[in-house]
């Protein structure tokens, strides 16, 4: 009943009903540099302090993982 693609209205309750961890880390986050951050594909992430180095990562772990996959 909470699958709104299926089933048409509200469902019976919260949707999105945040944990104690969640709202721990928004009122006390953790102090970095980082802004950005990618997908190793591996279930791991490469964080950036600015756009240059994610752009180097987005082509290292997205583009070019992705295109050695396909081949």
């Amino acid at each position: 009943p909470y699958n709104t693609y299926v089933y048409k209205g509200l469902p019976p309750g919260p949707i999105a009903s945040p944990g104690l961890l969640a709202i721990n880390a928004v009122l006390w986050p953790a102090t970095t540099d980082d802004l950005f951050f990618v997908s190793r594909n591996d279930g791991t992430h490469e964080f950036c302090p600015d756009l240059a180095c994610h752009n180097r990562a987005v082509q290292k772990w997205q583009i070019e993982h992705f295109r050695r996959r396909r081949d």
